[in-house]
C-alpha cells in the first residue's frame, strides 16, 4: 500500500467490485490504521463480514448500506478481537443474521498458548472480545451461501487462535492475518507464530487475485505480499538469533536492541511479536528460555548440531 493513499470516508459505502461494498468503521488507531473495514457482499441476501467495533453510528451505516430490497442474512467474524467482532451481537439483534466464527476468542490455541495462557499471561494489542460466542461455528472446508455468493471458510490461525479467512472465489477476505499496510501482529497466548508461518504457506499454495484485508486497501498482488510476509519473519528470526549468538535477553532486551526506528508507543507490541518469535524457537529446539517458558524470562541460543 502506498503512504500517499488516503483513507475512505468513514460510514460511507463503496463499491469494490461487483457485489461488494465496504464501510469503514471510524476506529482510527496506530492498531487499526484508517479503521476496520466491515465488508458487505452480494446484491439480495447479504453477508457483512468484520461487522467492526460496537459503536451505534457504524451499525446504522452498515444498514444503510445495504440496497433497496436486500437483507442481511449473514454475519461472518474473521477472529474476536475488539475492533472486528463486538457490533456482531447488535447486528444480528437488528437483522435476525446468525453470526458465524471459527469459535470463541479461546478456540484454535496450539497446545503452547493454551499452557501459557493457564498460568495466567494475558494477550495484548487489539484487545480480545472476551464475550464474543458465534451463533454457528464453521471449520477449515465448511461453506456459506447466499442467493448469489459462496464462501469458504479457511483456518488461518496465528494472528489469533480462531482467525478465519473467507475465500470468494479467487478473492479472499484476508482480516489482520494479512495486510498491506502492516505486517500482523503475533501477540502469545491468542497468537502463535508456528501457526502463523503455516497458514501463510498454506495460503501461498492456491492461486488469488485479491485479498480484501481487515484494514487499508485492497491488496492486489498477494502472492507477492504472502512471500514478504515470509521473508520479513524469516529475517527477525535469523537477527533474534544473531542478537542472542551474543549472549541471554529477554523479549523486552531484544526489542529494544533490534527496533531502533519503532515509535516508543509501539515498543510493547514489537515486544510481543519478539517473544512471539522465542515460543517458536523454543518450539524449534533453537532457544530456550532460563526457566519455565515466560515473557520475562531470559532466553539463550541452543547450539546446533
Amino acid at each position: 500500500m502506498s503512504p500517499s493513499e488516503t483513507a475512505p470516508a468513514p460510514g460511507k459505502a463503496e463499491e469494490l467490485e461487483p457485489g461488494l461494498r465496504r464501510v469503514l468503521a471510524p476506529n482510527p488507531s496506530a492498531m487499526t490504521l484508517w479503521g476496520t473495514n466491515t465488508y458487505l457482499l452480494g446484491r439480495r441476501e447479504i453477508a457483512v463480514i468484520d461487522p467492526g467495533p460496537d459503536l451505534p453510528g457504524h451499525l446504522a451505516a452498515i444498514l444503510a448500506a445495504c440496497p433497496p430490497g436486500a437483507r442481511i442474512t449473514h454475519i461472518l467474524v474473521t477472529h474476536a478481537h475488539r475492533d472486528h467482532s463486538p457490533l456482531a451481537r447488535a447486528l444480528s439483534r437488528e437483522t435476525g443474521a446468525p453470526v458465524h466464527a471459527f469459535g470463541p476468542p479461546e478456540a484454535g490455541r496450539s497446545a503452547v498458548m493454551q499452557a501459557l495462557a493457564a498460568r495466567g499471561f494475558a494477550g495484548g494489542g487489539e484487545g480480545v472480545d472476551h464475550g464474543f460466542r458465534p451463533d454457528i461455528t464453521l471449520a477449515h472446508g465448511d461453506r456459506v451461501t447466499g442467493a448469489d455468493w459462496e464462501l469458504e471458510a479457511l483456518h488461518t490461525p496465528g494472528h489469533m487462535g480462531n482467525h478465519l479467512c473467507f475465500a470468494w472465489g479467487d478473492a479472499l477476505f484476508s482480516g489482520d492475518h494479512v495486510m498491506g499496510w502492516a505486517s500482523s501482529l503475533v501477540s502469545p497466548p491468542d497468537g502463535d507464530l508456528s501457526d502463523y508461518m503455516a497458514s501463510c504457506t498454506a495460503l501461498r499454495r492456491r492461486s488469488w487475485r485479491v485479498f480484501h484485508s481487515g484494514h487499508g486497501t485492497a491488496i492486489e498482488a498477494p502472492a507477492e505480499r504472502l512471500d514478504w510476509l515470509i521473508a520479513h519473519r524469516r529475517a527477525r528470526e535469523a537477527s533474534i538469533l544473531a542478537a542472542l549468538a551474543e549472549g541471554p535477553a529477554t523479549a523486552t532486551e531484544l526489542t529494544h536492541r533490534l527496533y531502533t526506528d519503532v515509535p516508543a508507543g509501539l515498543l510493547p507490541a514489537a515486544a510481543r511479536n519478539v517473544f512471539a518469535h522465542l515460543v517458536d524457537l523454543t518450539e524449534k529446539n533453537q532457544a530456550r528460555p532460563g526457566g519455565a517458558l515466560a515473557f520475562d524470562q531470559a532466553f539463550v541460543r541452543v547450539a546446533s548440531g
